[in-house]
């Protein structure tokens, strides 16, 4: 074996156990981040049930400390009022949560929503198609961002705008076009086994 060859398999080693040090240091959760209709919530509640985890909603959270649905948020307050109570959120969860499950929703386009949930625990970006997307969220019109015009073209802007953010937040990408939950939770297991992604 080459010094060369040994140098890399080193570095590589150093790599995951820096990463394994760095999980260490987290909270025992998974947290879901993706697209609309990306099957956070869904897929946040399977894991809850089979796994027996504490599952919780950023959205509902919100919803209920403010006694207001999303939408209203978005209509009376705006969206940047809504973004500061998803980063006060994760504050409060931060503070509070341990073993859980939790959807989040457009937290990670803040930079320091990105921060935070690395604190908070494994972050696990659910990457979904946009042809699913369209299919998954044609009949849906609980999403203020999605209102009006046309709905592949606004998904399209959107997950251009958003896309480079989820994989900065993300510990592990999951796909989800197809895929049983039990699939995708042994991904999430067996990237976390291996220390995470290589730097």
């Amino acid at each position: 074996m080459t010094v060369r060859l040994l140098r890399k398999r080193l570095m590589r080693c150093i790599s995951v156990f820096r990463r394994s040090l760095r999980l260490m240091n987290r909270k025992n959760n998974i947290i879901l981040i993706g697209f609309m209709g990306s099957g956070k919530t869904t897929f946040g509640r399977w894991i809850s049930t089979s796994h027996s985890m504490k599952f919780i909603d950023t959205d509902e959270y919100i919803e209920k400390k403010y006694n207001k649905l999303i939408k209203d948020i978005f209509r009376e307050s705006g969206e940047e009022a809504f973004r500061n109570m998803e980063t006060q959120a994760v504050r409060e969860l931060a503070d509070s949560s341990d073993n859980c499950v939790i959807s989040v929703g457009g937290l990670p386009v803040r930079d320091i929503n990105r921060r935070l949930l690395k604190e908070l625990g494994i972050v696990v970006y659910l990457k979904t198609e946009v042809d699913e997307l369209v299919k998954r969220l044609s009949k849906d019109t609980s999403r203020p961002l999605l209102a009006g015009g046309n709905l592949r073209e606004k998904i399209e802007s959107l997950m251009t705008a958003r896309e480079a953010l989820y994989k900065d937040a993300a510990d592990v990408i999951v796909k989800t076009d197809g895929r049983r939950f039990e699939d995708m939770y042994a991904d999430i297991v067996s990237a976390v086994n291996i220390g995470i992604m290589e730097d």
